[in-house]
């Protein structure tokens, strides 16, 4: 029987787009599972695997979103379960990570056993849970305004970032065999940190007003060969220097911030006008 050939194409073509619908929420799908898993290493006490499957739950969440711009299937529903997956790789599986790692054991401290059985024994989630709830009310109002919001600038710190801020000390701290109990101060501060400056009006540059397809200078290019040089030399310190990264990355909004009030502070000369 013959098939005409424009029926054959229409065919291919059909199958074609629902394949490549997919494709978006497979990466989602794998950010999902490495959430899942990095909670399930934690419980089990392995706490370097449970860190690193949280930055690959970072690689695979930027790569959703570009490949469904890439392929044009951009749909409500990914963008509602990027939202979920979201929520339990950068804000339930750090929460876990960091309190069983480090948080869980406040009680057995002389010093804060002034504090009264009570606080003493729960300041471990208390810490977890402002991060978990400042995760979710973070993505809360990034789905909300999406549409209003300047495309050069987070509002507040990501939750990527946080959960790799947070999940970036065990890591660190674990190439030099420190337990999560000896630097459990350290831990709770950075936590809470990280979840407070998620739900903050502080500016994170977002990096999405960078063209790929325009031309830059070729110091840049350098720059970049420099950098990728750096990174296979010194990749034996890896976790450390994405440590320090996502470090400088949750302190660069509060410098974006002392800076715009340096130079917007009232009573300050406005600058000379053009021609004078």
């Amino acid at each position: 029987m013959y098939e005409p050939k424009e029926h054959k194409l229409f065919i291919k073509s059909r199958f074609a787009k629902r394949g490549i619908y997919w494709l978006p929420n497979l990466f989602t799908t794998i950010a999902l599972f490495a959430g899942f898993y990095a909670i399930v290493q934690a419980m089990s006490g392995r706490f370097e695997q449970a860190a690193m499957a949280i930055f690959v739950a970072l690689v695979f969440d930027g790569l959703d979103g570009r490949v469904a711009r890439f392929t044009h299937t951009q749909s409500a529903f990914g963008a509602e379960y990027d939202s979920l997956s979201d929520m339990v790789s950068f804000g339930v599986a750090p929460a876990l990570v960091v309190y069983v790692w480090a948080l869980k054991d406040f009680a057995s401290m002389k010093s804060v056993a002034v504090l009264g059985p009570w606080l003493s024994t729960k300041l471990g989630w208390i810490a977890a849970f402002i991060y978990c709830a400042c995760a979710a009310l973070r993505l809360a109002r990034f789905n909300t305004t999406i549409d209003v919001a300047d495309k050069r600038f987070f509002q507040g710190l990501p939750s990527p970032a946080a959960a790799c801020l947070v999940t970036g000390l065990v890591w660190a701290m674990n190439e030099y065999q420190v337990k999560g109990a000896d630097v459990r101060w350290l831990a709770w501060g950075l936590t809470v940190f990280a979840g407070l400056s998620m739900v903050s009006n502080l500016k994170f540059y977002s990096g999405k007003d960078i063209n790929l397809r325009k031309s830059v200078p070729f110091s840049v290019v350098v720059a970049i060969a420099m950098g990728m040089v750096f990174l296979l030399t010194f990749s034996s310190t890896l976790p450390e220097m994405l440590f320090i990264l996502f470090v400088g990355y949750g302190l660069s909004g509060y410098v974006i911030w002392a800076w715009d009030f340096v130079k917007n502070r009232p009573g300050k000369a406005p600058p000379p006008a053009a021609g004078t």
